[in-house]
């Protein structure tokens, strides 16, 4: 579980880090809200004590953009984002992280009463941006998320397909 961009390139060569081929690897704080304008800062390599090893592939999660130049196993634009109140803000590390890609689910096995009485912890929220004015002020209070293609909520429908070409 890695709680920023930030926090993935200070620890993911660590050594100590707990990892191994059969884990899931969660970045959050990368989405519209959290990591505002969503740039493609979330690529995920893998831990070099894995590479060592011979890992060449394993799932990682984020609610956030990488390069189209990655590859793997990775599963991106989860949302809603953290930042967002989604559940990957309730996520810890060990939690079990199950991808069913046929049925399209992405679900952490964690019983829903111990998820709703998590509390994002403090090192998520501390990464999540906090402007006090302005247009990144007026962008994270009114993006909408990735899956809705994270335009501003106060310009729906005001073009394209769903504006009336006959009202002009």
């Amino acid at each position: 579980m890695f709680d920023s961009v930030e926090d993935l390139h200070a620890r993911i060569d660590d050594p100590d880090l707990d990892v191994d081929a059969d884990s899931v690897l969660v970045l959050r704080g990368c989405g519209p809200k959290g990591y505002p304008g969503m740039p493609e800062v979330s690529n995920m390599p893998l831990p070099a004590k894995l590479l060592a090893q011979g890992v060449r592939d394993m799932v990682r999660v984020c609610d956030g953009r990488m390069s189209g130049t990655a590859y793997g196993t990775v599963v991106l634009h989860v949302a809603p984002e953290a930042a967002a109140g989604g559940p990957l803000a309730l996520v810890r590390t060990g939690d079990i992280v199950v991808l069913d890609v046929p049925a399209r689910r992405l679900d952490v096995d964690v019983p829903d009463d111990e998820l709703r009485a998590r509390e994002p912890n403090r090192a998520t929220t501390d990464g999540y941006a906090t402007p006090h004015r302005g247009w990144e002020r007026l962008y994270v209070d009114h993006v909408r998320q990735a899956d809705t293609g994270a335009d501003l909520d106060f310009l729906l429908g005001s073009s394209g397909s769903e504006v009336s070409r006959e009202s002009h």
